[in-house]
Order: structure tokens, then C-alpha cells, then sequence
């Protein structure tokens, strides 16, 4: 094939390929692409971005390299075309190219008795598509609109009535049954958390993977997976999907809001409820911290179009530390706007982790036994010491595991 028969021809890419918006990976910008025939996923840069996407079969490749020329002030000569297209077509991605193999599924995750993970059901899209189907009435305005109003009162109520609230929980933490009750309640309330995530993802164009059960000791509770969420059209429905889980957290509380309310001062059962309301408004909320892997950690990395937000965040924190002294490549290579970002979040996990360790000596305090008191003192530097040791150990198991792999 000539040049010339090179540059006319007009390839086109398969239609129901999914490219997400431009995304920060440090300081590249990236676009994901992903085959839903085959599952495969891709991350191209702006220059594959701006290729790509213009192949629609109207163009010629002498047309799209003149585009590309004004973009990027450079010209592609004919084996980079002859290497995009190679590319393209043998990962199935034209339209001409034979049908892409399927991804094969990834090995099962090992469990162990401390941490893992089981899977409850056994078609995971098939039941979300029955449950989208039967919600459907939930996804309208007329329903929405009152259920946000609803919640809204409801953490009005619960703020107007703190002091009342939190005298009704430190009842309950003297009441072991009645607190294991509200430990089930919260955990079931966590169920439909997933449940809300998966719905919503759904809605927008996700595809929900697995439900099951994980427990990392002492910690067991349900997950509902969703996929493509970075693929979503508008951010709004990433932070939807994010938010969701919350929402769900708090719609769980509110029949018990008016029962609460209703029971005189002295009633027994006023502990149990007033606790559940206070357990249930702060888990809620404590979801919605920006810290990995909760959801507030997932909607910020949406609002900011960062992927790996926390990693990138401490790779910028170290550069700058070592710029502080003058050493390493330095922050040159970072914008106004990604500084910013991952500054911000560098500093905010810091002020989040040292209110943390301020937190957890009166904490101890009021947990512990009088004659452990002395010792509550301690706990901030115990709980750094041992996340620490923590750290330490598991920086030093996985440079084990890569030797041992390499």
C-alpha cells in the first residue's frame, strides 16, 4: 500500500466502544477506554484520545492528520499510522477487525479466615435488573423530591435533639442486648447502603459485577460491585452513585425518628432508639469522609477527575517535601489546579488523621475502666506507634512478595 492509499483511507472505530472523559493520573491527562465485547480496558492519552474518536469512517487519515497538526503542532508520517492502526485492528477495536476474544475472568481472591471475601449471588445483573425494574417509581421527582425533604427534617430533628440523643447512647452502651440489637439493625442498614449504590449505578449505565459478603476481622459486612462508573456521561451521575449509599443510611433511619419522638422521657426502649438515630446519622456521615475506600474518597476523585486521588496525593506530598529541600525533579511539571488538589487532600488526610489522635485519649478515657485511666493517656502515641508498625510490616511483605515473583 502506498502513502497516498494510506492517507485516504477512512477506518472506523466500533460505535459501542465507552471512552471516558479526560482524567488526571498525576500530571498526564488519560481517557479510558473500554470494549464491552471483550471486557478489556484501555487508558490512551489526549494525542490516542484525539485520534481515536475522530475516526468515525467520514474522515480521511489525510484529513485527521492536518486536524491533529494544528492541535499538536506535529506531523504523523506513515508508519505511525500503520502502528495506530496495527494497534487498533489487533486489539479488535476497528470495525473490520475480527471479534475480540473475551477477557478471561480473573483468578478468585484468596481468603483466609482474617480477611476475604464470599460471593452471595450467583447472577448479580440479573437480580439488579429485576430490582431496577420494580424501583422505578423511586427514580421519579414526585418520589425524590419529598424522600429528600424527609431527610433533610430528619437531620434537622436529630441536630435540634443532639444532647438528648447522645444521653440516650451512652444509656445504651450500659444495655449489651439492646446495643447488639442496634449493631444489627446498622448492619442491615448497611445491606441496603450496597443495595442503593448498585441501584443508582445501574440506572446511569453501570454494570454491577458481584454481591457478596467480605470481612476483614472484626469487620464483616455486604458489597454490591459497580463498574463503568468512570464512564458515566455527566459527573453528576458519578456523585450520585457515590452519594447514594448515604442517602440509602438515612431513609433506613427514618421510620424510627417518629417512634423516638412519640415515647415519653422514661420510656426503656427510648435508649434503644435514640441510640440507633445518633449510631446511624454519624455512620452515615462517617461514609462520606474523604478517605479511602469510603464513599466521600470515591466522589471526590469524581468532582476532580483524579484517578488514584490518595496515591497521587502522596506522590505529590513527597516531591514537595524533597523540593522544600531542594532536592528531586520539583512541582514544575503540576498546574495551579492539580497543586491545589493534591495539596489540599495531602493536608486534609493529615488534619483528619491528627483529629483522630486527639479524639482517641478522651475516648480511652470514657471506654476504658477507671483503673486503666492512666493508660488512656498513651493512646494516641500507642494508636501511631502501631499503625506505624503496621505500615512498616506491609511495605515489607509486599517487597517479599515481588521478590519472590521476580
Amino acid at each position: 500500500m502506498t502513502t497516498r492509499q494510506l492517507l485516504e483511507l477512512r477506518p472506523r472505530i466500533r460505535p459501542e466502544l465507552r471512552i471516558s472523559r479526560p482524567l488526571r493520573r498525576g500530571t498526564a491527562v488519560v481517557h479510558l477506554l473500554r470494549d464491552p465485547v471483550s471486557g478489556k480496558r484501555l487508558e490512551i492519552g489526549a494525542k490516542e484520545h484525539f485520534l481515536i474518536t475522530r475516526l468515525d469512517g467520514t474522515r480521511s487519515l489525510a484529513e485527521l492528520g492536518e486536524s491533529y497538526a494544528q492541535q499538536f503542532r506535529a506531523r504523523l508520517g506513515e508508519a505511525q499510522w500503520q502502528q495506530l492502526l496495527g494497534l487498533l485492528y489487533g486489539r479488535g477495536l476497528l470495525a473490520d477487525a475480527p471479534a475480540p476474544a473475551a477477557e478471561p475472568p480473573a483468578p478468585p481472591v484468596r481468603s483466609t479466615v482474617l480477611n476475604g471475601r464470599a460471593k452471595l449471588v450467583a447472577d448479580a445483573p440479573a437480580l439488579l435488573d429485576r430490582l431496577h425494574a420494580a424501583t422505578g417509581f423511586a427514580r421519579t421527582r414526585w418520589f425524590l423530591v419529598p424522600l429528600l425533604a424527609l431527610v433533610a427534617a430528619l437531620l434537622s430533628s436529630v441536630a435540634a435533639h443532639l444532647g438528648e440523643l447522645w444521653r440516650n447512647t451512652d444509656q445504651l452502651f450500659h444495655q449489651p442486648v439492646a446495643l447488639l440489637a442496634v449493631g444489627c439493625l446498622l448492619w442491615l442498614g448497611l445491606a441496603l447502603h450496597e443495595l442503593a449504590h448498585g441501584l443508582v449505578g445501574r440506572a446511569y449505565g453501570g454494570r454491577i459485577t458481584e454481591i457478596g459478603l467480605r470481612w476483614r476481622l472484626p469487620m464483616t459486612y455486604l458489597y454490591c460491585e459497580v463498574a463503568d462508573v468512570q464512564f458515566f456521561t455527566r459527573r453528576r451521575e458519578q456523585l450520585a452513585t457515590a452519594g447514594a449509599g448515604a442517602l440509602a443510611n438515612l431513609v433506613f433511619l427514618l421510620p424510627f425518628y417518629p417512634a423516638w419522638s412519640l415515647l415519653p422521657p422514661h420510656a426503656q426502649a427510648r435508649p434503644f432508639l435514640g441510640g440507633l438515630l445518633l449510631l446511624g446519622t454519624v455512620l452515615a456521615f462517617a461514609n462520606l469522609l474523604p478517605l479511602p475506600p469510603l464513599d466521600g474518597y470515591q466522589a471526590l476523585g469524581y468532582a476532580l477527575d483524579c484517578l488514584q486521588l490518595a496515591t497521587e496525593s502522596r506522590r505529590f506530598a513527597g516531591l514537595a517535601a524533597r523540593a522544600a529541600v531542594r532536592r528531586g525533579p520539583g512541582l514544575s511539571g503540576y498546574p495551579t489546579r492539580l497543586r491545589l488538589a493534591y495539596g489540599g487532600y495531602a493536608l486534609l488526610c493529615a488534619a483528619l488523621a491528627a483529629a483522630a489522635l486527639a479524639a482517641l485519649a478522651p475516648l480511652a478515657r470514657r471506654l476504658l475502666p477507671a483503673d486503666w485511666a492512666p493508660v488512656a493517656g498513651w493512646a494516641p502515641l500507642l494508636a501511631a506507634t502501631a499503625a506505624a508498625a503496621l505500615w512498616a510490616a506491609g511495605l515489607l511483605l509486599r517487597n517479599y512478595r515481588k521478590r519472590q515473583t521476580t
